[in-house]
C-alpha cells in the first residue's frame, strides 16, 4: 500500500478526518485531499454557534492545526475542485486542468445551503449560510446590533442564527413553513419550549408562513414580504432553508444515488474502488437496517474514520449512534438516536420543561429509540447505551428523577 494514493474529494471534517485516520492506521502512500474552499477543512458547528457570537477564535475551527498537512506528508490542493471522474481510468479532473489518478477515492463533498428563488433574492442584503466565510461576513453585520433581521427558516440553523443576531443586539423575525418551530424534528410541545426561549428575548414568529418577496431600494434589501401580504422591513435577510447533498461529481460518474450518494455500512459506493462519507453519504446502518443521510458534525466525524478503515480493507462499519447538539442562549441541548424510528412517537420527560432542565425519551415498542437532554450534564452516555442496547424500560419509571438512568442498563 505504500505506493498507492487516496484521493479525498472533500476538504470538510470528513475528508480532514479520513485524511488523519489514514495516517494513524499506518497508511504510507500518498494522500491528496481536494478542497473547493480556500479554506484549510474546518469545523462547521462553532460557525453557527460559539465562533459567530465571538466566544472562539478563527484559530479554534480546523480540524486539524494547518501545518499537519504538511508534516505528515498530506496533499491538500485549495481552492481546487473535482470536476469529474473517470471510473474506467481511476482519475479524477479537477478544475485547474490537471488529473488525478487514484487506487480509492473517498467523495467527501458535503451538501450546499438552499436557496429560494425569490423576487429580489439578489439584493444586497440577502444571504445563505454554511461557510466559514458566511460566518465572517454575518458576525461583521450583526455585531454592531441595531438591525432588523429576517430569518427564513425554523430547523437549527435558523434557530441558533436568530439567538445569535438576538444577542448582538438586533431585532429579529423568524418564519417557517411548521406551526411550531422544529416541531418536524422533535415535536410540538419540546418546539414550543425552544420558541419560548426566543420569545423571551423579543424573537417574533410568523409561523406557518413563507416569503414571497423581497423588496428593496438601490440594490439593498429592505423588506421581506410574506405570502399573507404583511411586509416585514428587513436590513439583513437570512435563508436558513435547510442543504441538499452535493452529488453532482458521483451523479454524473454513473454512481448509485438516492438522497445523497447509496453507500453500504462501510461506506462503499456502487463503485468497490470509491467511498463517501459526511452530508453527501446515504448509508447503510446495521441497527435500523436502513440507509440514514445525516447532517451533522459527528455523522461527518465517524464517516471519516469509518471510510478510512475501510478503503484500507479494515472490517469496520458506521455503526454508532446518530448525535447532535444545539446552544441556544442558555440552554444546552444533545440529542442522540434515530429519527426515523422517533417520528409519530410521542416524546416522555423526565425533569421539568418549565425549570429548562430535562430529558425527552421516545420510545417505540417500550425501548428507547431517541433521547434529548436540555442543560442535563453526563446523561448522553447512559442515553446511547440505552439505545444501542435495545433496552426494554418502564415509561413511568424511566422519567422519575429518584430512578438513576444507570439502574436501565444491563449490570455486568
Amino acid at each position: 500500500m505504500d505506493t498507492e494514493h487516496i484521493v479525498i474529494a472533500g476538504g470538510g471534517l470528513a475528508g480532514a478526518t479520513a485524511a488523519k485516520t489514514l495516517r494513524a492506521e499506518g497508511f504510507e502512500g500518498r494522500i491528496t485531499v481536494v478542497c473547493a474552499e480556500n479554506e484549510t477543512p474546518y469545523l462547521r458547528p462553532p460557525l453557527s454557534k460559539e465562533f459567530l457570537l465571538g466566544k472562539a477564535a478563527e484559530d479554534t475551527v480546523p480540524v486539524v492545526p494547518p501545518g499537519w498537512y504538511q508534516e505528515n506528508d498530506v496533499e491538500l490542493l485549495l481552492k481546487v475542485a473535482a470536476t469529474a471522474i473517470d471510473r474506467g481510468a481511476h482519475a479524477v479532473q479537477l478544475d485547474s486542468g490537471s488529473e488525478l489518478r487514484y487506487d480509492r477515492l473517498l467523495i467527501a463533498t458535503g451538501a450546499q445551503p438552499r436557496r429560494i428563488p425569490l423576487p429580489g433574492s439578489e439584493l444586497e442584503g440577502v444571504m445563505t449560510f454554511r461557510t466559514l466565510n458566511d460566518s465572517r461576513g454575518l458576525k461583521e453585520k450583526l455585531s454592531g446590533g441595531g438591525k432588523k433581521v429576517v430569518m427564513i427558516g425554523s430547523g437549527w440553523i435558523g434557530m441558533e442564527l436568530a439567538a445569535a443576531a438576538t444577542e448582538y443586539g438586533n431585532s429579529v423575525t423568524l418564519m417557517g413553513l411548521e406551526d411550531v418551530p422544529l416541531s418536524i424534528a422533535i415535536g410540538p410541545e419540546l418546539g414550543a419550549y425552544f420558541r419560548g426561549l426566543h420569545e423571551k428575548r423579543g424573537v417574533q414568529f410568523r409561523l406557518p408562513a413563507s416569503a414571497a418577496e423581497v423588496r428593496g431600494d438601490d440594490g439593498r434589501a429592505q423588506a421581506v414580504v410574506t405570502n399573507t401580504g404583511e411586509v416585514l422591513p428587513a436590513d439583513l435577510v437570512v435563508m436558513a432553508v435547510g442543504v441538499a447533498p452535493d452529488t453532482a461529481l458521483a451523479e454524473a460518474a454513473g454512481l448509485d444515488i438516492k438522497n445523497g450518494i447509496l453507500v453500504d455500512s462501510s461506506l462503499r459506493s456502487s463503485d468497490p474502488d470509491i467511498f463517501a462519507a459526511g452530508d453527501v453519504a446515504n448509508a447503510l446502518h446495521p441497527f435500523t437496517g436502513e440507509h440514514h443521510r445525516s447532517e451533522h458534525w459527528h455523522n461527518a466525524l465517524n464517516g471519516g474514520k469509518v471510510a478510512a478503515k475501510s478503503m484500507l480493507g479494515q472490517d469496520a462499519v458506521m455503526d454508532v449512534v446518530p448525535y447532535f447538539y444545539t446552544d441556544q442562549y442558555d440552554a444546552s441541548m444533545e440529542y442522540s438516536g434515530y429519527a426515523t424510528l422517533a417520528a409519530g412517537a410521542e416524546p416522555v420527560v423526565r425533569g421539568s420543561l418549565e425549570e429548562g432542565s430535562f430529558i425527552a425519551f421516545w420510545l417505540r415498542d417500550s425501548t428507547v429509540v431517541a433521547g434529548m437532554s436540555v442543560n442535563q450534564q453526563r446523561v448522553q452516555k447512559p442515553i446511547k447505551a440505552l439505545i444501542s442496547g435495545r433496552v426494554t424500560v418502564d415509561a413511568e419509571r424511566l422519567v422519575d428523577t429518584s430512578v438513576p438512568l444507570d439502574d436501565f442498563l444491563p449490570k455486568g
